[in-house]
């Protein structure tokens, strides 16, 4: 897996995805916009992974260039 993913990119990731999962469990709610802060599950894992399958396929990355 390539690393594609990093500094504020991966830290954005990392915040937004924890953010929007602990939201699912603090909020009692039900329906469809409960169900859908587990799609902070993405960005928590492609931000802890330094991959993001989307990213390989449009050809994008936010590392650093190495020389």
């Amino acid at each position: 897996m390539t690393k594609n993913v990093g500094g504020i990119d991966r830290i954005l990731r990392i915040v937004i995805g924890a953010a929007l999962i602990l939201w699912f469990f603090v909020d009692q709610g039900s329906g469809f916009w409960h169900w859908a802060k587990l799609i902070g599950i993405v960005p928590l894992l492609t931000g802890i992974l330094s991959s993001c399958p989307l990213y390989t396929i449009l050809g994008l990355s936010s590392c650093p260039r190495q020389a």
